[in-house]
């Protein structure tokens, strides 16, 4: 919901962490408290349905599994596999449907966050406060030091994506469109609400927050398979729960590149399942895997 750019003064580290009152993107502030204001109306009874609660979940799976961890983050950022480019393009409208900004900007972040991991350069490190990490970096119209388009020109390169990019909020509004439609049809103004309300607000802002906690607490607390990392990812079980697999953080620095990203047995990692189904279904191929003789213990 936000883009990056503006060089930095090379003489001095980039400014982060707490709140630049000029530099505040109130159209990005406003969306938050809008969507967060709308997701509380969930408390209230005549909002929930069982039916809101399962476009919820779904939604949940499509824009931040399908669409955040595997899209816009192992297939996109990461090129962990390859994929036909219809199955690209679909998988990133589906992250498009969280609303975390566009595409290639996403990437871009995120690609120069494992260049600075930790580092003074690090768009969203904990070193610089754990809100900052978590949601403050997210409310600036530019970040010093940090144009992520510019980290991500072979996106740009292709048309198609360069359409999606543009009109990366397009999804969530037509998303909106037909559950307010099928909600009416199938339960009436109530349940329509209902799934607005869950489908929409809620998922968008659990979505947020699952992705944002591996920036923040995956850089906080956890255990580390691979201490000799130079950032300070963790492992972090509840983040992982929460993000399909993405809060095996440690693992995921040690091997950028590898599309599976927990390695020991009750590292659950949904995402590296779902490659491996498109795999045997030839969907993907050139699945990046860590070496074998650099995997942690079994236990």
């Amino acid at each position: 919901m936000t883009t990056h750019s503006l060089a930095s003064d090379s003489s001095r580290p980039p400014r982060r962490g707490g709140l630049d009152w000029q530099n505040l993107d109130w159209k990005v502030i406003t969306a938050m408290i809008v969507l967060h204001a709308i997701a509380l109306a969930t408390v209230l009874p005549w909002f929930f349905t069982w039916s809101g609660v399962g476009v919820m979940a779904l939604m949940i799976w499509v824009s931040g599994g399908l669409g955040i961890t595997l899209g816009f983050h192992r297939l996109l950022t990461h090129r962990s596999f390859k994929t036909p480019r219809w199955l690209e393009y679909t998988l990133t409208v589906c992250g498009c449907l969280a609303w975390q900004g566009a595409p290639a900007n996403w990437v871009g972040v995120h690609r120069l966050h494992h260049k600075f991991a930790d580092a003074d350069e690090d768009p969203h490190s904990p070193r610089h406060g754990f809100t900052w990490s978590h949601i403050l970096w997210t409310l600036h119209k530019r970040i010093e030091g940090i144009r992520g388009v510019d980290a991500a020109r072979d996106l740009m390169r292709d048309r198609p994506m360069r359409w999606i990019n543009r009109f990366y909020f397009l999804p969530q509004f037509l998303l909106a469109g037909l559950l307010l439609g099928l909600g009416w049809a199938v339960g009436g103004p109530w349940t329509a609400a209902s799934w607005i309300v869950w489908g929409i607000a809620l998922r968008t802002v659990v979505v947020f927050h699952s992705t944002w906690f591996v920036n923040s607490a995956s850089h906080t607390w956890g255990y580390r398979n691979y201490p000799d990392t130079k950032e300070h990812s963790t492992n972090l079980w509840w983040v992982a729960l929460a993000s399909f697999g993405e809060g095996w953080h440690n693992n995921h620095h040690k091997f950028p590149r590898s599309a599976r990203h927990g390695l020991r047995r009750f590292e659950l990692d949904p995402t590296w399942w779902t490659i491996l189904a498109l795999e045997r279904m030839g969907l993907a191929w050139d699945v990046q895997r860590p070496p074998a003789e650099k995997m942690p213990s079994a236990g």
